[in-house]
């Protein structure tokens, strides 16, 4: 299906040649506009596509930085997972930092340690984790390690345990579907 320029765009197309300015002579302001409406009549035949890619990217962006944040809270490594006083990490935190730095996707191995109560703590379970890091065999280079203050949402172990205990007295017997073939031997 041809396509036709509007009237409108004809005209903007003319005032657009015309705001060039009063130094262009006759066939350059006729260039000019022969310019435009070529323009505009190629933008209106290929119309949405030029734009379709942008407004993609638009409506993913968010749900990209609900991505990052969601590494960087999981990626995490607590108070819960530092020894109370000295910083070093707990059996759990060496296993999330060894997680961490082997399982996680390669774009997201990064350790965040979750800033202590002062400097030196901070710097003592920094130290931890690098040390941990230092021991373990890691393919590729080693993950780098930042100091946050966001700390991620967690939940009492009891309270966990509650949950699942509730879940499995509430969970319904396994039983086997009821046959709905028939028994008889003619088939029917």
């Amino acid at each position: 299906m041809k396509r036709t320029i509007p009237l409108a765009c004809l005209a903007a197309a003319t005032l657009t040649s015309l705001a060039n300015g009063p130094q262009a002579t006759a066939g350059e302001w006729w260039d000019n506009l022969k310019h435009e409406m070529h323009v505009v009549y190629h933008r209106n035949n290929a119309w949405p596509q030029p734009f379709a890619e942008l407004s993609a990217a638009q409506t993913r962006a968010p749900f990209e930085v609900m991505k990052q944040k969601g590494w960087l809270l999981h990626n995490t490594i607590g108070h819960e997972l530092f020894r109370d006083g000295d910083g070093a990490l707990t059996a759990a935190g060496r296993n999330r930092v060894h997680w961490i730095a082997t399982q996680a996707p390669a774009n997201h191995r990064v350790v965040h340690v979750l800033r202590g109560a002062s400097e030196a703590e901070t710097e003592a379970r920094v130290e931890a984790v690098r040390v941990a890091l230092n021991h373990m065999y890691i393919s590729g280079p080693q993950p780098p390690v930042y100091i946050t203050e966001i700390q991620p949402a967690t939940s009492p172990g009891m309270r966990a345990s509650q949950i699942s205990r509730a879940a499995m007295t509430n969970m319904p017997a396994p039983k086997l579907p009821a046959s709905n073939s028939s028994t008889g031997g003619d088939g029917s």
